[in-house]
């Protein structure tokens, strides 16, 4: 296992420009959230991750240390698949109560700005944990392939749970409540396809959901392209 707690990304994601069509109402609120998430140290990003191999994959479901993930989409077309990249993040429960005192406190401008801070220090934490993996994974002369998150098609919510014990998530406090819902709610897991020669993914895990002409993330990715 793989784990690195305490990250501090707020200052790289205060430096990033506002997503999507700002206004000075988001703009002052934004600076509001930063100051505020800065002075109480409300962003405790941390992640776990570990490469597991696989034990003998039976058709589409595959089988490791005593888990079976049925995940066809990470079933390569060449190469060998010969493990699993299993990884979980969060930036912590800290900001969540905050966010929820602030709700009560009736100052739910700064509550939904804070809230939509915590997205983007939780999509930063997960693309530093990517890197990381893919750092991980060529230092054993294997090649990542795909991404999927418990509830995308190719891989279903109910394998939450399997794939937090995979990453061992219990060491940086993730954990399951209210069924498939992840503890704290600015919380992500992910799973890779792990092997040699794998071929990049012709597929992404945004395919076919039916926000992706206005998501923002899909937008700034494309952008990026």
């Amino acid at each position: 296992m793989t784990s690195r707690r305490n990250l501090n990304l707020l200052r790289s994601v205060a430096a990033a420009p506002l997503p999507g069509r700002p206004s000075m109402l988001r703009e002052r609120m934004r600076c509001d959230a930063l100051e505020l998430a800065l002075a109480e140290n409300l962003a405790d990003a941390s992640w776990s991750y570990r490469i597991v191999p696989l034990d003998t994959p039976i058709g589409e479901h595959l089988m490791l240390e005593g888990e079976t993930l049925h995940a066809p989409w990470l079933l390569p077309a060449t190469g060998q698949l010969t493990a699993l990249a299993c990884a979980v993040c969060t930036v912590g429960p800290a900001l969540e109560a905050r966010v929820t005192a602030l709700f009560s406190e009736k100052r739910a401008s700064l509550a939904l700005a804070l809230d939509e801070l915590g997205t983007e220090l939780l999509f930063a934490t997960s693309r530093l944990l990517q890197d990381h993996m893919l750092m991980a994974a060529k230092r054993q002369q294997l090649t990542l392939c795909g991404e999927l998150h418990p509830g995308d098609p190719g891989l279903g919510l109910d394998a939450h749970a399997g794939v937090l014990r995979l990453a061992q998530a219990e060491a940086i406090g993730v954990s399951l409540r209210y069924g498939h819902t992840l503890y704290p709610l600015k919380s992500s897991s992910v799973v890779m396809g792990a092997g040699i020669d794998l071929p990049q993914a012709s597929w992404s895990r945004c395919d076919r959901c039916p926000s992706r002409a206005k998501c923002r993330r899909v937008q700034s990715t494309v952008t990026a392209v």
